[in-house]
Order: C-alpha cells, then sequence, then structure tokens
C-alpha cells in the first residue's frame, strides 16, 4: 500500500514540473497579440517612462511584439539612453516604425530606430542628423563637444553592430549629421524594410527570426494576430505636452502675471491660484529640459521689477527695466540648444508688447490718480467714497480715484468690494466705515 501511495505522489510532482514547464510556453505560443506604442515629439523623460512602460506590460503578457510608431524631431540625450537600454534588453521582439508619411526620426529618434530588432520606415518619411547638441543654457567647449561626439558615434556603432546594420553609414548620421530618406536608408542598411501601413508591416514580418536579449531564439508568426494599442495615459500626455520651450515660456509668463494680479487686487484669489499652478508646472517644465539658470534668473527678475512698479507707482522705470530683463532672459533660456529646444522669438514678442501695454495702461492710471490729488489735499480725502479692494478684518486695502491706500475698518469686517467712507487720514493710513445706504 505505502509503494501505490508514494508511486501516486512521485506521479503528481512529475505531472505538476511538466505543466509548470509547458504551460508558461502554451500560453506564449497561443498570445498572438501585438502591442502597440505611439510617440510624437520630442523625446523627454516621461516619453521614456512610457516606453518602458509599454514594453514592460507586453513581456508581462507574452506577446508576440511591441511595435514602436514613431515621429520625433529628437530630444534630451538621457532620455535617450533609457529608452535605447530598455529596447536592447526587451525579452519581446521590438519593432521601431517611423510613420506617418512626411514623419522623421532625427537626432534622438535615429538612435532609437536602429536599436529596434526590426528597423522599418514608411515612404516618404527620413531618419539621421544625430549629431549631439547642447540640451541645456550652458555653452559646451569645442574640445568637450568633440568628445560628445566621439562617445556618441562609438555608442551608434555598438548599436549598429548589435542589429547587423551599416556601421559606417550610422556613425556619418552622427558625425557629419548626414540624413538619409526611407529608400537611402534601406539601400544603406540603416533599416530593416519599408511599409506602406501598419498591416503591411505585420505581414512582412512574418517568419522573421530574432534573438532576443534573455539569449531566446524566436520565429515571429503574424499569420493570426491582434493589435492592442497601449497611449499615454491623460497623465504622460500632460506632462509631454508641456515639457516644450514655448509652453513653459506661455505658462511661466502666465503664472508671473497671474501673481502680479493678485497682488495689485489682493482677495480675488483665482488669479493667484492659477498663477500658483502656472509656475509650479513652468519649473517642472524647465527643469526637465535643462533651461538656463541665468536666463530663469532674468525673468523672475522681470516680473519683480513689475511688481514693484504696481506697489511703488515710478511712473515707467521699473517697467522698462522689467521688459528689458525679460526680453534678455527669453533669448538666453535656451541659448545653445539649435532649434529644437529654443523659445519662438515671435512668442517673445507677443509676450513683450502685451505686458508693456498692460502696464502702460495701469502706469495711466496712476498718473491720472497723481494728477487729481495735486487739487486737493488729504485732509479733502474725509467724507469721500473709496472701495475695499481686500477684506477689511480690519486692517486692508481700499482703493480711491485709481490709487490704493492702506484702510482700518472702525467699526465691524468690510467685504471686499464693498464702498467704505473715509473718516480720517492719519499719514498714509485711512480709517473708513461701511457705508450707510438708505433704509438701514
Amino acid at each position: 500500500m505505502s509503494r501505490v501511495i508514494f508511486r501516486a505522489l512521485g506521479l503528481v510532482f512529475f505531472l505538476a514540473i511538466v505543466v509548470g514547464v509547458l504551460l508558461p510556453l502554451a500560453s506564449r505560443a497561443a498570445n498572438q497579440s501585438i502591442h502597440i506604442l505611439h510617440v510624437e515629439g520630442t523625446i523627454v523623460p516621461v516619453v521614456a517612462d512610457y516606453i518602458e512602460r509599454g514594453i514592460e506590460k507586453a513581456e508581462d503578457e507574452h506577446a508576440l511584439a511591441c511595435i514602436i510608431e514613431l515621429d520625433t524631431p529628437g530630444g534630451l540625450l538621457g532620455s535617450t539612453e533609457r529608452i535605447v537600454q530598455t529596447i536592447m534588453n526587451a525579452d519581446v521582439p521590438v519593432i521601431v516604425y517611423v510613420t506617418p508619411r512626411g514623419a522623421w526620426a532625427a537626432s534622438a529618434g535615429t538612435f532609437i530606430t536602429l536599436s529596434a530588432h526590426i528597423a522599418v520606415m514608411t515612404p516618404g518619411t527620413t531618419i539621421g542628423a544625430a549629431h549631439p547638441v547642447a540640451a541645456g543654457g550652458e555653452e559646451i567647449p569645442e574640445e568637450q563637444m568633440q568628445k560628445i561626439v566621439e562617445f556618441s558615434a562609438k555608442w551608434m556603432e555598438s548599436i549598429a553592430q548589435e542589429r547587423g546594420r551599416n556601421i559606417e553609414e550610422a556613425q556619418l548620421a552622427v558625425t557629419e549629421s548626414k540624413s538619409f530618406t526611407d529608400v537611402n536608408a534601406l539601400e544603406a542598411n540603416i533599416i530593416d524594410f519599408r511599409a506602406n501601413s501598419l498591416d503591411e508591416l505585420i505581414a512582412l514580418i512574418n517568419g522573421w527570426e530574432l534573438t532576443l536579449a534573455n539569449g531566446l531564439e524566436v520565429t515571429l508568426d503574424t499569420s493570426s494576430y491582434a493589435t492592442t494599442r497601449n497611449d499615454m495615459s491623460l497623465i504622460e500626455g500632460f506632462l509631454h505636452a508641456i515639457s516644450d520651450p514655448n509652453i513653459a515660456y506661455i505658462l511661466l509668463s502666465l503664472g508671473s502675471i497671474g501673481i502680479i494680479a493678485e497682488i495689485y487686487s489682493p482677495g480675488t484669489f483665482f488669479p493667484g491660484i492659477i498663477g500658483a499652478i502656472s509656475l509650479l508646472l513652468a519649473f517642472y517644465s524647465l527643469g526637465v529640459l535643462d533651461a538656463n539658470l541665468g536666463g530663469l534668473l532674468l525673468i523672475l527678475l522681470a516680473f519683480g521689477l513689475f511688481v514693484g512698479e504696481v506697489l511703488t507707482s515710478t511712473f515707467g522705470i521699473f517697467t522698462a527695466g522689467g521688459i528689458t530683463a525679460l526680453v534678455l532672459g527669453s533669448l538666453i533660456l535656451f541659448p545653445e540648444s539649435g532649434a529644437l529646444f529654443q523659445v519662438n522669438p515671435w512668442l517673445i514678442a507677443a509676450v513683450a508688447i502685451i505686458v508693456a501695454v498692460v502696464f502702460a495702461f495701469v502706469i495711466t492710471r496712476i498718473v491720472r490718480a497723481h494728477r487729481r490729488q495735486a487739487y486737493t489735499g488729504r485732509e479733502e480725502l474725509v467724507g469721500k467714497t473709496a472701495v475695499a479692494k481686500s477684506a477689511l478684518d480690519p486692517e486692508g486695502i481700499v482703493l480711491f480715484k485709481g490709487e490704493r491706500w492702506t484702510a482700518v475698518a472702525e467699526k465691524g469686517k468690510v467685504k471686499s468690494g464693498e464702498e467704505v467712507t473715509i473718516t480720517k487720514v492719519d499719514g498714509l493710513k485711512l480709517y473708513v466705515t461701511r457705508k450707510r445706504t438708505r433704509g438701514k
């Protein structure tokens, strides 16, 4: 009896081992899902996070392959390194597809495309121009730049050699910023083939034999498949959208203007809240893009001078200095970054003009208020009506004939926007009471 029990247990143990080994293989064989990722725009950290997540998900689900649709003018070196490492070490076949027509895989996109197990381009697309440029604001010495170029060329060589591509032509994309049309790239053995559509690409990779990073040799069978699109999440899409020099500049401008509006009219809250949120988003974006600290400080100085104009009424002196600092800071925010990471000059001009017009209006009102004050002494203020710009509890700010005064409510609290009567003037401080209305 004991022998029968032992044999039964041994059989169960053997079957468990067989099932444990064969079931994952059967699952992989049965899974014909092809995961599709889509990257459009500059290569920044959030894009690297997205591709890492997408490839990891394809690996976990034992997908047949992972296709990255790519259209990029380039991006940051650090993010590119992360993406290339993820693709080169993937345990699932990764295909990079430069699409749609008119798209390009420039600079960082060239490294990403060549690192794929299979590189494909749509007719009418371009690849190349992978010469490194400074992404931050600092100017890189020629000797150091030469070392960066040499390193990038060697990195490209190792990628091309690993994937069996033309090493010399791939390196020319780095050392001489050489670009290739889809036809040129195919003739130079930079890519594997051209495809007019995603369906055509999937049909053409049928039967391809690949070796993955874990040493597993696979043969792609796309005779029967289903595609799964893994797009960026809403947060990833939003962070990618604001990781743009022009968007960052707009956010910085809006944030600063919002803070100025809150200082000029305290108690409204909405401009201050929007301004604070915009500034935080701008700082995130500028941090991602390695903005020049000197340029950023000049822009912040500019808006500090604008605040000074509102509070001290220098009749345009602070405004002129602020606009000068704003323009200079904007121009050096991304000085040596090429066209990819630069603020549009027309946007700089538009912001400077808008700020100048706004403060010209503010200065005009201040001048008018001061001219009116020349005809009356401060004793004439008693009995006049002012408007509370902030709540008086008991002290706050009131507006009288376009001029801001510190005021103290003598009886009870006064809400923002309420009219008050000036009862006494003590230096630069007014004492007020809530204005009486008929029937009260």
